[in-house]
C-alpha cells in the first residue's frame, strides 16, 4: 500500500473513531432535547431541553403540545412564576452528577404548580431518562421515562 494511501486510511480511521465517541459522549448525557408524554392519555406533552451550566444540569420547556382548553401559562404556579409562559419555563434545576445518577435537583410540575426534590437517569443506551419526582424520599414520588429527540 503506498504512503497516501496508508495515510488516507489512517484519516478516515481517525475521522471514524472520533464520530463514534462523540456519538457515544451525547448519549452518555443527558444534555439534549427530550420528549415527554403525559403520564394518562399516553400522548406527547412537551419538549424540553436539558443543558449544562456550572456542573448542574437544568431543563427548560422548548414546546408544549397543549390539548384545546389548555392554558400556555403556569396558571396553578406561584409567585414570579405565576401566569409564566410555558414556553421558556424552566422545570428541572440542580442536578449534579452522582454516579450512574445525576441528585440533588429540583422539578416543577406546570400543570398543578408544585415542585419537587428530583433525581433522573440515562437507560437504554441514552435514548430514554428516567425522571423522578418526590417529596421528602425517592420512594414518594411519581416517575417518567423521556425520550430522546435527534
Amino acid at each position: 500500500m503506498s504512503l497516501l494511501k496508508q495515510s488516507a486510511a489512517f484519516a478516515l480511521t481517525v475521522v471514524a473513531a472520533l464520530a463514534s465517541s462523540a456519538a457515544w459522549a451525547d448519549n452518555a448525557s443527558p444534555v439534549g432535547l427530550w420528549r415527554n408524554v403525559d403520564d394518562v392519555s399516553g400522548k406527547p406533552r412537551a419538549l424540553i431541553r436539558i443543558s449544562e451550566a456550572n456542573g448542574a444540569l437544568q431543563g427548560k420547556i422548548e414546546k408544549v403540545f397543549l390539548a384545546a382548553n389548555e392554558s400556555p401559562t403556569c396558571t396553578k404556579c406561584e409567585g414570579a412564576l405565576k401566569n409564566a409562559p410555558v414556553i421558556g419555563l424552566v422545570i428541572l434545576s440542580g442536578l449534579k452528577k452522582d454516579g450512574a445518577e445525576f441528585t440533588g435537583g429540583r422539578i416543577l410540575d406546570p400543570d398543578n404548580g408544585k415542585t419537587y426534590s428530583s433525581k433522573i437517569y440515562l437507560t437504554d443506551g441514552g435514548k430514554r431518562l428516567n425522571v423522578r419526582g418526590f417529596v421528602g424520599i425517592s420512594m414518594l414520588g411519581r416517575s417518567q421515562i423521556w425520550q430522546r429527540q435527534e
